[in-house]
């Protein structure tokens, strides 16, 4: 007769670091289909050489599209400053100023996605 034994795993509470983790690896699978299409789009169907400011001014004219690039400066800022957290922390060891880097990340990717989004979505002007 064999005996089956039960162990209990009790699951971690979330923190700063594994929330971070879990980002960076939504926004990377979110960049993909984000930035290939803008390689098929800019360089591929229309092509760079097409590129001028009346092809930009004429897509940004739609809302979807500044709200496409948006994203995908969000996403691939976010995919970055992460990434500079991460290489950071590897220098850093003491918990004050590991917070301090976090937080002063952050402020950062929120202040400057913030900016771009506020220049895509609200700074066009409408062509006449």
């Amino acid at each position: 007769m064999s005996a089956t034994m039960n162990r209990i795993v009790e699951k971690p509470k979330p923190n700063y670091e594994s929330t971070a983790w879990k980002f960076m690896r939504y926004s990377g699978f979110l960049l993909i289909p984000l930035v290939w299409g803008h390689v098929l789009l800019q360089d591929i169907i229309v092509g760079v050489h097409k590129i001028d400011l009346d092809y930009v001014a004429l897509r940004w004219a739609s809302v979807g599209w500044r709200t496409y690039d948006t994203l995908l400066l969000a996403f691939a800022f976010a995919h970055g400053v992460n990434g500079i957290r991460q290489v950071l922390n590897d220098f850093v060891h003491k918990p004050a100023k590991i917070k301090f880097v976090n937080v002063s990340l952050f402020v950062f990717w929120i202040a400057i996605t913030a900016i771009g989004g506020i220049a895509l979505i609200g700074g066009v002007r409408p062509i006449p």
